[in-house]
């Protein structure tokens, strides 16, 4: 158990450490929760010996407590001291890619997360299709080459199904290296038990062509189909993990549908570089089943930028937890709070970054 001072997000659009890296100590990999209930979000990370993947030592978390300004509408956060989850651990592995997951009825909350045998790599599993990974939560294994979940968080529709993203790569020619998958894991019966599904509703994968991957399910349930790419998402270098939430559509006063099935918009964070991870970009889309109606993006966090985790907290409001810096993006993960509508008066040119 470690103690660190408390931070607050004291405006919009500021971003504030929550978990700092130091020597023999990296924090990488956020992921973000918000408890709708308690007004509570959950931070969570990976705490590692270097930048490199296979010095992951445990996984920590913080909680932070959502405060309204009754006068101007403002959320900020309160942030608690770190704490080590001390419960994910398994002797001789690392535990990596934490995904955080609630199941409402029974008000579970699931921590999703995989162990890797000591100090192999996810390269090394890819070539030789030797998966080294176990899947487990808090409260399997199947014939791949390597999976994980994640990052980022799961979601619980309003059927009542939790899905859980992941990846996964199935075992092939060591020459070809391995092919990748997209799957889920999902849940009908509050999580008592869990089945792999291929198929998504809304998904927005890493690629490297240039170009982030869009795709939606068939309502008919014949699968889901691959947007051809509008070239409105960049992907950077090989690719980087990023995050896209749903939420509902909002009014010209900044009001949520109150509709019983309102109309959903999507939000999007990833850095807007082609060859750097620099400069993380928020993206706005309308209509979600338009690839063309991605808004050009508004800089949250300009400089050296990685993973990123957003969710929605109400009326328009986000948070985001991401991997930046000033020298490295490796530096510290930090916590933004902002507004959808921010891009109106912040927008900010790519270009004018470089």
């Amino acid at each position: 158990m470690g103690n660190t001072t408390s931070h607050h997000c004291q405006r919009t659009n500021e971003a504030r450490t929550i978990f700092l890296s130091k020597v023999n100590e990296v924090y990488r990999i956020p992921s973000l929760f918000y408890y709708r209930d308690g007004k509570l979000l959950l931070a969570f990370a990976e705490q590692r010996k270097s930048q490199d993947d296979a010095s992951s030592l445990m996984l920590v978390m913080k909680t932070g407590t959502v405060n309204m300004d009754n006068s101007t509408g403002v959320r900020t956060v309160e942030w608690s001291a770190l704490r080590l989850v001390q419960e994910a651990y398994l002797d001789g592995h690392r535990p990596m890619n934490p995904c955080p997951l609630y199941e409402v009825s029974s008000k579970t909350l699931f921590l999703f997360f995989i162990c890797v045998r000591g100090v192999v790599s996810e390269c090394w599993q890819r070539f030789w299709g030797h998966n080294k990974a176990r899947l487990y939560y808090i409260t399997t294994r199947d014939n791949w080459a390597t999976f994980a979940v994640g990052p980022g968080h799961g979601v619980q529709t309003k059927t009542g199904r939790l899905i859980v993203p992941l990846y996964a790569y199935m075992p092939s020619n060591p020459l070809y290296l391995s092919n990748g998958y997209a799957p889920t894991l999902y849940s009908d019966d509050q999580g008592k038990k869990w089945q792999f599904d291929l198929r998504f509703i809304y998904c927005n994968a890493r690629n490297e062509g240039g170009y982030r991957v869009e795709a939606i399910n068939d309502e008919k349930g014949a699968g889901f189909v691959t947007h051809p790419s509008a070239q409105k998402l960049v992907e950077t270098g090989n690719g980087c993990m990023g995050s896209v939430v749903s939420f509902p559509a909002q009014s010209e006063k900044g009001q949520s549908d109150p509709s019983p099935n309102p109309h959903r918009w999507l939000l999007y964070t990833h850095p807007t570089d082609k060859s750097k991870r620099i400069h993380l970009g928020v993206y706005l889309n309308k209509s979600p089943r338009d690839p063309n109606a991605w808004s050009d993006p508004w800089i949250v966090k300009s400089g050296p930028s990685g993973y990123s985790d957003l969710v929605y907290i109400d009326d328009g409001w986000f948070a985001c937890l991401m991997d930046c810096g000033v020298q490295h993006k490796t530096e510290q993960i930090a916590c933004v709070v902002f507004h959808y509508n921010e891009n109106k008066k912040r927008h900010r040119k790519v270009k004018n970054l470089k």
